[in-house]
């Protein structure tokens, strides 16, 4: 195998690792980077599809699938004990079908897979390593196993064997095995479709309650190590201060939020959150880098500063923009890459470590004495082999000392150090919460290149991720003759090189955060155009992924048929499908007055009601958006006046008060700018501005909840009032 280094387009410093291997096995036809990362390996590897599942009934052996991700330490360290072994190679490959998924590419498959896991040992996590029939069924499952017994776990050669003898010595109970984990975790799929009751202020208002009795009063967040930034939680508690005047719950936002920022699991040189700590503190991370948690983190510290103007929280936000605009930004097409590795050089947090040795280097002997303290370098160290993880635990006292230190080591790192590797595959979902995250900071902090990078993303989502997925099967309905109705375009999930990946189909999470973020985009610009692409998503949703009782699924009632259809309905990382179909949903709604759209809202919120007192941490989108319908939510029609000047600076006046209202889920709608519109069915306005006329030709403002407004203004005064 050959590696060579290719140079990332507009990212000075950064590079991407290209492989070439003389000998290559089918994942090197592969879009994901993480297959990618496996096509020289001496294993067998088939990519997720019917060629893996027809090789094993040709051959009668089971599959061995492994799910893992680019970006996953753990994932590294298996492959490279195992995967690239020779000897362990030739065993998987003698007796299995061995499978290969990036769980970031097909979310639908790890979610089968990771509930039978988690159903057969407890727990869960990546590398995950199923072992199924040739029809799917799981019968054995865990997570990383090393090449040698290790820790009360089996070798992973050791297990291999262990599952080939079962295999063929008593097939019948592996089978009978099979058949009942796939019943139990269909029942278990279907239990959440018997929740009952919106949540309501009582439900809102006990949740709040759990929180306060798990949250860490001294370290800031909530439980023990190892501690994840909860983006989801402290939004709903933002919007339940907001609502209620509740102050412990901004308190536990407060600490939190300032925990995070001055912790080792935030960059303190280059901006950018980790994926979670390892310890209670929040000072060592697992180093890997996701759009998901900065976009999410990006708007929980944006919605922060707006509700009490945290200095903190507003370095944060812009620091975390600016993050992700230089090391995630895709120049070929627009958008935002999928996450940065955790290691570099092959060892987990070596761009991000220093010792006091390496800050002298780098700053000199005063400068570099000064930063040891300042980011708590200590001569034993904060992480491993003496090196410490920067923390920055009070704000200095010399600010201008601060930022040239800051600048110098960041260039050091940058120079003198291998960046980590970048996945750059664009997923929607993902792309779709950052839209939403940088267009509401662009107007609330006047940064308009912000808002631009949001409107960018929302163009390529629409140009390679939904209009590309229906080229060839609008090619054969023309085809089939004129008869034959066009198909409706769908959702791909990701891309790379805007290239769209259409074998990788939408997921509700896809379509629900895309259309956020869209609808986001419009309430800052007033484009019709983003509202517009909102609803044809959300009808999408409504037919394909609801079924007659209101339940939603991950996948849509047409897609490939798995193990079983998968409808989680608790947030974990991301929010889940269902409180994220919730949220656009209720946004669209109050924009047209669908009653359609909003009795589906509630119908997706019973099952955040039912977590809401026994596990609010994993109903943390879901409790937002009910916060949102417990205050109305709250709708916003502002209306253009007559003429330019002072008028157009009243009705950007107005706007801006309007968007940095902490009212719960507000909504807001205002006139489109000059020239919007593009195609006509794309140029009519929301309900919610219809037949609202602007009172004396002066800039107005119509405040409502359920279509039902109070009196218009043209005070900016007033309406400031009226959104308290």
């Amino acid at each position: 195998m050959r590696i060579s280094w290719d140079k990332v387009v507009g990212m000075p410093g950064y590079w991407r690792l290209v492989w070439e291997a003389d000998t290559v096995n089918r994942l090197a036809a592969a879009t994901s980077p993480y297959l990618l990362q496996h096509a020289d390996n001496p294993v067998d590897w088939y990519p997720w599809g019917e060629e893996a599942f027809a090789e094993a009934r040709r051959r009668d052996v089971p599959l061995l699938i492994s799910i893992g991700y680019a970006a996953c330490h753990w994932c590294h360290v298996m492959a490279h004990e195992s995967f690239e072994d020779e000897a362990i190679a030739a065993l998987m490959n003698e007796m299995y079908v061995c499978v290969k998924v990036d769980r970031e590419e097909r979310p639908d498959v790890d979610a089968v897979y990771m509930a039978a896991t988690q159903t057969m040992t407890g727990g869960g996590g990546w590398p995950m390593t199923v072992f199924a029939t040739p029809e799917g069924k799981p019968f054995q499952a865990g997570t990383y196993y090393p090449p040698v017994e290790r820790h009360g776990l089996p070798s992973f050669r050791q297990l291999l064997v262990a599952v080939g003898r079962a295999w063929g010595e008593i097939r019948e109970d592996v089978l009978r095995s099979g058949d009942g984990l796939v019943a139990e975790l269909e029942h278990n799929a279907r239990v959440v479709a018997r929740a009952e009751g919106v949540p309501d202020a009582g439900v809102l208002g006990g949740s709040v309650g759990v929180l306060l009795r798990e949250f860490d009063a001294e370290r800031g967040g909530f439980g023990g190590a190892p501690k994840f930034p909860p983006a989801m939680t402290l939004e709903h508690l933002l919007r339940h201060h907001a609502r209620t005047g509740e102050p412990a719950a901004l308190a536990m936002v407060q600490a939190t939020g300032a925990a995070m920022a001055r912790g080792g699991i935030y960059d303190q040189l280059g901006g950018g959150f980790a994926r979670y700590a390892v310890d209670a503190e929040w000072v060592v991370p697992h180093f890997e880098k996701m759009l998901y948690d900065n976009a999410l983190l990006l708007r929980v510290y944006l919605h922060l500063w707006r509700a009490t103007g945290d200095a903190l929280a507003l370095r944060i936000v812009n620091e975390t923009a600016d993050w992700m605009l230089r090391e995630l930004w895709l120049e070929n097409g627009g958008g935002f890459a999928s996450s940065l590795d955790a290691d570099t050089d092959g060892v987990e947090g070596k761009f991000y470590a220093w010792n006091a040795e390496q800050l002298a280097e780098a700053l000199g002997e005063e400068d570099g004495a000064w930063a040891a303290s300042l980011f708590t370098v200590t001569p034993e160290g904060t992480f491993e082999h003496g090196l410490s993880v920067l923390q920055l635990l009070q704000d200095p006292d010399d600010a201008e000392r601060y930022q040239s230190v800051r600048t110098r080591l960041f260039e050091a790192r940058r120079d003198q150090r291998t960046a980590p590797g970048r996945d750059d595959k664009a997923v929607a979902g993902w792309n779709g919460l950052a839209v939403a995250a940088l267009a509401e900071a662009g107007a609330l902090l006047d940064r308009p290149e912000l808002v631009d990078a949001a409107r960018q993303t929302a163009e390529m989502l629409e140009r390679v991720h939904w209009n590309a997925v229906e080229v060839g099967a609008v090619a054969e309905a023309a085809e089939a003759g004129p008869a034959t109705e066009p198909p409706t375009p769908r959702l791909t999930r990701t891309s790379r090189d805007a290239v769209p990946a259409p074998q990788n189909p939408g997921v509700l999470e896809d379509y629900a955060d895309v259309a956020e973020g869209l609808l986001a985009l419009y309430a800052v610009t007033g484009e019709t155009r983003w509202y517009h692409f909102a609803g044809r998503l959300l009808d999408v949703v409504l037919d394909k992924f609801r079924d007659e009782a209101g339940l939603f699924y991950d996948t849509a009632s047409d897609g490939e048929s798995l193990i079983f259809r998968p409808a989680d309905p608790t947030d974990n990382a991301t929010p889940g499908g269902t409180s994220a179909a919730a949220g656009a949903l209720l946004t669209y709604a109050a924009l047209t007055g669908s009653g359609r759209h909003r009795e589906a809202a509630e119908q997706a919120l019973r099952f955040s009601g039912a977590l809401a007192e026994r596990a609010p941490r994993f109903a943390g989108w879901g409790l937002a958006v009910a916060e949102a319908l417990a205050d109305g939510p709250r709708e916003v029609a502002i209306v253009a006046g007559a003429g330019e000047g002072a008028a157009a600076d009243r009705l950007r006046e107005m706007h801006h008060a309007a968007l940095a209202s902490t009212a719960p889920g507000l909504v807001v709608a205002v006139s489109p700018p000059e020239g919007d519109g593009g195609e006509a069915d794309e140029s009519a306005v929301p309900e919610l501005l219809s037949g609202r006329p602007a009172i004396a030709g002066e800039p107005t403002a119509y405040v409502c909840r359920g279509f039902v407004c109070q009196a218009p203004t043209t005070e900016l005064s007033a309406l400031k009032s009226e959104l308290a």
